[in-house]
């Protein structure tokens, strides 16, 4: 298909301004220095303002305009209690006056550290579940919230799901414009892949504004492959089909490494750690242990291996996440 105009997105679906756009791109030199020669540049979005940054402040633009127009007076989403998108959400549900519930299902460093501290801070009422199904606790707390006179909107885990998703598909176009200012042509996008709305908002972007060609790859942190990719298509599928445009997408456009995992979702990994280290010493980028540790160790095996060349250019999109890195000293203890 021919290239769509951003107006194609902004025409349908309202946007709250809560990000300070666009994110810088920077070029890593030292960085690409000590890998072995590829260009690597750095795409900003730990740098997007709301709350210490972080992608999801994109999705939420889309994700609280939609709220608004329901007439919500209070937000309710997931996570672990590491999660980035639970503090995003909390602030900027703050900002654009409305109360915020968060779910926290189980999981690594639950202490008052890192982003639990800032989700206290911008008072956002917690509930604590063992249940494994953050999405039915969230609809039950909502028809509560429904019984004593209030009107909630219901976010997914990751802000993930087809409005959602229209953040990083603006983002893709943002990056496009970026990478023609320097004239550069970047062969590989490496981004973490969790919820799917980051990489299904990529796909998304690609597909109507470009720049064709460059390979998407998205790290899991936690989930396995099979499981992830399907979730991908099908928020992007839902994505493309409100937008009005039947060129739907199959598993084959969605690649996934699921290899970097270790032992769980949250547990960092020898290789996440070193990727912390590397980025902070050759370019004073901070990582976070969750995210962008673990997608950062996938690119560092891809160019260590020779699947990303000494001529090559690669754009790394650091998704923020940095006030969990201070929940996790211990690791830098052992």
């Amino acid at each position: 298909m021919k290239y769509a105009s951003l107006d194609l997105i902004t025409a349908q679906y309202e946007r709250c301004q809560l990000a300070f756009l666009p994110t810088p791109l920077q070029f890593a030199p030292r960085l690409s220095v000590a890998l072995g020669g590829p260009r690597i540049f750095i795409k900003r979005d730990d740098m997007t303002g709301l709350a210490l940054g972080g992608n999801k402040t994109r999705k939420l633009e889309f994700l609280l305009a939609d709220a608004q127009e329901h007439g919500a007076d209070v937000v309710i989403t997931a996570g672990a209690p590491q999660s980035n998108h639970c503090r995003q959400t909390a602030a900027a549900a703050r900002q654009m006056g409305l109360d915020c519930v968060l779910v926290f299902t189980p999981g690594q460093h639950d202490e008052m550290q890192g982003n639990v501290l800032l989700d206290k801070l911008f008072k956002a009422s917690i509930i604590r579940t063992e249940n494994s199904d953050s999405m039915a606790v969230m609809q039950a707390t909502a028809a509560e919230l429904r019984q004593a006179g209030r009107v909630p909107y219901v976010i997914p885990v990751g802000g993930s799901n087809a409005v959602g998703t229209l953040g990083y598909a603006v983002a893709m176009h943002e990056l496009g414009l970026q990478l023609d200012a320097v004239n550069v042509t970047a062969r590989h996008l490496y981004f973490s892949s969790g919820s799917g709305g980051t990489h299904s908002g990529l796909l998304l972007g690609q597909r109507l504004f470009g720049p064709a060609g460059m390979r998407l790859v998205g790290v899991s942190p936690g989930g396995k492959a099979e499981m992830v990719r399907p979730k991908i298509v099908q928020i992007a599928n839902q994505a493309i089909q409100q937008l009005g445009l039947n060129e739907g997408f199959t598993l084959d456009e969605v690649l996934v490494y699921d290899q970097f995992v270790g032992r769980s979702y949250g547990i960092s990994t020898p290789q996440s750690l070193e990727a912390i280290s590397l980025f902070a010493e050759t370019e004073g980028v901070l990582l976070d242990p969750v995210y962008t540790a673990k997608a950062a160790a996938g690119l560092i095996h891809d160019i260590r291996t020779g699947q990303i060349t000494a001529d090559d250019t690669v754009v790394f999109l650091h998704t923020g996440g940095s006030p969990a890195i201070f929940a996790y000293h211990d690791e830098w203890a052992k």
